[in-house]
């Protein structure tokens, strides 16, 4: 989508299906309980992809675990089902945790929240056992890791194992770049190192670049709102590497818009908007369209209005 000069500008789009068609059908499969539809769509993807967004996709449905249950009840080896089912338990018990800060969650939450991330990985283990190529297995233990706080060297070590068989998996260094940031005991020159490898390593074009993007804006969160955050930004190293990291991944002329794209975009449109970049910032915009999803704008403030508020601005002057 492009935008008019003088047109009022739409709202923005945080429906994950406007960027992804296939998801609709997904969440209506989920919610039928036709395992073997979502089978189909499963096998049916390409070599190589990383099938932990549609994994999460599925996750998210209510309900589909009844229809998960019972099939791991009848074929315990089903990769996929265990796999499916350890996501959607990850998602209960997330859900039953909040995203509230650790000391804004009551001991009965925490309790909730732990047992069904026990219970997750249950069957994801079996599942990495069946599979050591499982993907979207060992990227959803990188979020029961963090969860049941197992640290990072088990965390470290499951990463390992998906890098075994996927060496650019960008959901699992996503998982692992949030367990190397200070707020789950990380440091950040392991965070921004992380991040940087991952740049680096990947193929030019892949997303991988953006989660130097990520770790600048979860570092730039952890400080103190006002001067400090402004003075981070004013770096001239930090803006450098956004400007490099984004060349190498969503503006560089091989990306493809793969699953997750739409938060990458959305994450240097925010932090070139919050340096004053207005050009850079108006550039991803533009690429977005209306296209938005929580995070990063969840971190500004209320997601729609800051989400308006720094396109409206961008695209004003860049």
């Amino acid at each position: 989508m492009s935008f008019a000069s003088g047109t009022a500008l739409p709202p923005p789009d945080f429906e994950i299906a406007s960027a992804f068609p296939e998801v609709t059908w997904l969440r209506q499969a989920a919610a039928a309980g036709d395992l073997e539809a979502l089978r189909g769509y499963f096998h049916g993807l390409p070599p190589g992809t990383d099938q932990a967004f549609a994994v999460g996709v599925v996750g998210e449905v209510e309900g589909v675990e009844h229809a998960l249950r019972a099939r791991v009840e009848a074929v315990p080896d089903d990769v996929l089902c265990l796999t499916l089912l350890g996501s959607r338990e990850t998602e209960i018990g997330w859900a039953a945790r909040t995203a509230a800060r650790a000391e804004h969650v009551s001991r009965e939450q925490f309790a909730a929240f732990h047992g069904h991330l026990r219970t997750a990985e249950q069957y994801l283990i079996r599942a990495t056992a069946l599979d050591p190529a499982a993907d979207a297995a060992w990227a959803a233990r990188l979020n029961t890791a963090r969860g049941l706080q197992l640290g990072q060297n088990e965390a470290r070590r499951r990463y390992r194992q998906l890098a075994k068989h996927h060496p650019h998996h960008f959901t699992g260094q996503a998982r692992l770049l949030q367990q190397l940031c200070p707020k789950w005991s990380g440091t950040w020159e392991d965070a921004h190192g992380f991040a940087r490898e991952c740049m680096l390593t990947a193929p030019e074009g892949a997303l991988n670049g953006g989660l130097v993007a990520e770790v600048h804006l979860e570092h730039w969160l952890e400080l103190d709102a006002g001067q400090q955050r402004a003075e981070y930004l004013r770096q001239p190293h930090v803006h450098t590497e956004l400007v490099e990291s984004a060349g190498r991944s969503v503006a560089h002329p091989h990306f493809t818009r793969v699953p997750g794209w739409v938060v990458v975009e959305g994450t240097y449109a925010a932090l070139f908007s919050l340096m004053g970049d207005t050009a850079r910032a108006a550039h991803h915009f533009r690429a977005l369209g209306n296209l938005a999803s929580e995070y990063p704008w969840s971190y500004l403030g209320k997601p729609a209005e800051e989400y308006a508020k720094h396109r409206d601005a961008a695209l004003a002057r860049g």
